[in-house]
């Protein structure tokens, strides 16, 4: 992970996890993997990122174009499907 954080723009945390933005959009994450850590299964789904907030169990970014990606631990936000259609910009 190391070699992958450079030109950090922003680092946000869960209780395990952190997820670091980068200045070209993109996020690189590390730590607990059902805490955040893993955000493999949405890594596709995390560019042009410009803000992520963690809770103690799951991570949120914002990217610019208004759309939402979570992931962490499902049951505790870490998946919002249930409410995509809701975090969609119209």
């Amino acid at each position: 992970v190391a070699e992958q954080l450079v030109e950090v723009q922003e680092i946000s945390a869960t209780s395990k996890a952190f997820a670091a933005i980068r200045s070209d959009g993109s996020v690189v994450t590390w730590g607990f993997a059902y805490l955040g850590g893993n955000s493999s299964a949405v890594q596709l789904e995390l560019v042009d990122v410009k803000e992520i907030v963690g809770s103690p169990f799951a991570f949120a970014a914002i990217r610019a174009d208004g759309a939402v990606v979570t992931w962490g631990t499902p049951n505790r936000g870490g998946d919002s499907s249930a409410v995509a259609d809701q975090l969609r910009k119209d």
